[in-house]
């Protein structure tokens, strides 16, 4: 007596794409992360043995600001992010939204600092090295912004996962808004309540700032699911 075989189970296509061998232009994508990692975290190591080698490095003042804090955030998510795909043919959704926040954190930096500091003269006598600032506030920003544009095997990201993006700022703005408050050391001018325009103005810039990071993270997001076949299913925590 012979019975039929039991149907195959359907396997999630994402699932099935994380376990295939990653292709030559994921493989190179991989190194390419790990090498910008390596460059962020260069920079961050040179500017730290510069201030040191003149008497001028204060850990709580560097390790405060924002970009400094997210460029470390980067430079894990890059490293971690180059292993993977030099093992996956697709990215696990935890590191996309992950990916899609610090994107937003770098882009914001670069612009924020483009705009906004750039000009400004240098706390004291002491200037740093030029190199490391271009480095954490254009290269690295651009090149981020490059791998969210190009590499490949990123999954499509639900839109609610855009307020994932804002749990970091607006923790560090809670951190910069209560130190200045009690210390009287503001971390950027636009913070600083005792500026022209006091806190209106600092609201304002405040709000702005959050506005173009969830307009970075809607855009990344929206980048994610171009090309996405109708119907195609995703992961459960992207429904």
């Amino acid at each position: 007596m012979s019975s039929a075989a039991p149907a195959e189970a359907p396997i999630d296509s994402l699932t099935a794409r994380q376990t295939d061998r990653p292709t030559p232009v994921r493989r190179t994508v991989g190194v390419l992360r790990i090498v910008l990692a390596l460059v962020v975290l260069a920079a961050i190591v040179t500017q730290i043995s510069d201030e040191l080698l003149h008497d001028a490095f204060d850990p709580a003042a560097y390790f405060g600001y924002f970009t400094i804090q997210s460029s470390l955030m980067n430079v894990v998510v890059l490293a971690v992010g180059g292993v993977l795909a030099l093992r996956l043919a697709a990215e696990p959704e935890l590191l996309a939204r992950v990916r899609m926040s610090t994107l937003s954190y770098a882009v914001i930096t670069g612009v924020v600092y483009n705009l906004l500091l750039r000009n400004l003269p240098a706390d004291g006598s002491y200037v740093g090295i030029s190199w490391p600032n271009e480095v954490l506030h254009v290269w690295a920003p651009a090149l981020i912004l490059l791998d969210w544009l190009l590499a490949p095997g990123r999954p499509a990201l639900a839109w609610k996962r855009i307020w994932f993006a804002l749990i970091y700022p607006l923790t560090w703005l809670a951190y910069a808004l209560l130190r200045g408050t009690f210390t009287d050391w503001w971390t950027y001018p636009f913070l600083n309540p005792g500026e022209p325009g006091g806190w209106p103005s600092v609201l304002l810039y405040i709000l702005v700032i959050a506005a173009v990071i969830i307009g970075i993270s809607a855009g990344a997001i929206g980048l994610s699911r171009l090309g996405r076949r109708e119907g195609t299913r995703l992961a459960p925590d992207l429904a």
